[in-house]
Order: structure tokens, then C-alpha cells, then sequence
């Protein structure tokens, strides 16, 4: 028998979960797969061709699992992996990137900040995003290096990542920034500090909301059956992983090691 047909998603790490929290309240009639790389993050001090190689072999057993659609909840390997996935794997994927245009949109005084990692920040496809919607604005891009690997340590509240917090968005609010971008899947994790840090008055933008509309309007399964529990895979630490799904609020997902030999 084939597998249930699946929506599948992959990230570096946990931060993904953030997007899969998304899509599970667009489509609540969707099974859905989810794998988190975590063996392998960060993912942005990794060259384009292992994130590539990365990416191939977590789509083949999200396929091989019954995966029909495939969303990249990860700003650094949607830059360096995507365009090669749609050539190799004939199914639709969906990626993700800062969302620029909505911020810019957003902002009543054109003061957009985009926090992200060092290699979304340097990428092309982030390059050419801002020469598309931002070339006159000029947003405060602000690096954050080591924040996505503290979130895959799993404290959300250890006190070195809110020293990482403060330091990263003092630029931003030195800069009268009123719109902030969380240029990373792991960030959302951590809007209640980046918020508090900022102040109440900064609207924060992620964008794993327009990314599960996005598959939603992608997704052509439209059998009525109901729809398996969430199966979220890691080759990471299990407990961690638990911890922020519960925190995403997929308490009822089941966690399973990924056993890439099998796979």
C-alpha cells in the first residue's frame, strides 16, 4: 500500500516547528511529516553544496514517507537547496525567506530591521530580495550569529541567550526601527524576549503564516480521510525536540528518531 499522502516539511533544527505550527491550523485536514536536521545545525556555517546534499537526502525519505508537497522552513537552506530540489524532485516545494516586503509595507516610518543569520544575510536570493523590494529603505540587517544554535540547546531562558537578544536588537532600537523581521524559523521561538527587548510599540514579523497559505493554495490532496497525528523525525536530541513541540503546541505529535541508514 502507499504511504497516507503527507505534506512534508524539513528544517536545520526545531525552528521549523514554528511553521509547522502554521500549517497545521491552515490545513488541519493534512497529515503531516516534519524532519529536523538537528545532527547537522546550524546550517549557516555549512557550504551550499552540503546543505544541497542535505536536502536531497531528507527529501527522499520525506517522499518515501508520502510526502506530496514539501515546504523548506529554513531561510538558509531555501537560499542554497531549492532551486535545486524543483529540478531534481518532481513534486511542488515551497521555501521560505525574510519577509521584506510585508515589513516595509507594515511600517509607518520605513524603519525595518531584519534580524537573521550571517548566511541568509550574505546569500544571493536575500540580496536580490532586497534590490526587489528594498532598494531605496535601506533596512537595519543585523547578523545573528550563534542565536538559531542556541535555540537547538533547547533553554529558550538561559541567560546566554538573552545576553545574544540584547546584544543583536540594540542596533535595532538605536535605529528607531518600528517593523522587525524574524529572518530565521528558530526566532518566533523566541518573540516573547526579542518583544520585551525591543518594546511593546516594534511589530514583529515572521513569516510562517503566508508560508502555510502559500502550500494550502499548492496542496491538491482532497480526499476527505481523516488525517494521521504529526510525525516529526530528528537525528538530535529527542527531549529537545519534545520540549519545543509542546511549545508549538503539538503535544499530541509523535517524536520518532530518524535513522538516516534506513532511510
Amino acid at each position: 500500500m502507499s504511504p497516507t499522502p503527507k505534506l512534508g516539511v524539513f528544517d536545520s533544527g526545531v525552528g521549523g516547528l514554528t511553521v509547522l505550527r502554521a500549517l497545521r491550523a491552515q490545513l488541519p485536514q493534512v497529515s503531516l511529516i516534519y524532519v529536523a536536521d538537528s545532527a547537522h545545525a546550524p546550517y549557516g556555517d555549512r557550504p551550499d553544496d552540503f546543505l544541497q546534499q542535505r536536502a536531497r537526502q531528507i527529501t527522499r525519505f520525506l517522499i518515501g514517507q508520502g510526502a506530496r508537497l514539501i515546504v523548506v522552513a529554513c531561510n538558509t537552506a531555501t537560499a542554497a537547496a531549492i532551486t535545486a530540489l524543483r529540478a531534481e524532485f518532481d513534486l511542488p516545494f515551497v521555501g521560505i525567506e525574510p519577509g521584506i516586503k510585508p515589513a516595509l509595507a507594515r511600517s509607518d516610518a520605513r524603519r525595518v530591521g531584519v534580524l537573521a543569520t550571517p548566511s541568509t544575510l550574505r546569500s544571493a536570493k536575500f540580496r536580490a530580495l532586497l534590490h526587489t523590494h528594498a532598494a531605496a529603505a535601506e533596512p537595519v540587517l543585523q547578523p545573528c550569529p550563534g542565536l538559531a544554535d542556541a535555540v537547538e540547546r533547547g533553554d529558550l531562558q538561559a541567560p546566554q541567550v538573552q545576553q545574544l537578544i540584547r546584544q543583536f536588537c540594540a542596533p535595532l532600537r538605536t535605529a528607531g526601527c518600528d517593523t522587525v523581521v524574524l529572518g530565521c524559523t528558530h526566532y518566533p521561538l523566541l518573540a516573547e524576549q526579542i518583544q520585551a527587548e525591543l518594546g511593546p510599540q516594534v511589530h514583529l514579523l515572521d513569516t510562517a503564516e503566508p508560508v502555510a497559505r502559500q502550500a494550502a493554495r499548492l496542496w491538491q490532496q482532497t480526499s476527505a480521510q481523516r488525517p494521521e497525528l504529526p510525525q516529526i523525525y530528528t537525528n538530535g536530541d529527542l527531549a529537545v525536540l519534545r520540549r519545543m513541540a509542546d511549545l508549538c503546541g503539538l503535544q499530541d505529535a509523535a517524536i520518532h528518531r530518524w535513522n538516516e541508514v534506513a532511510a
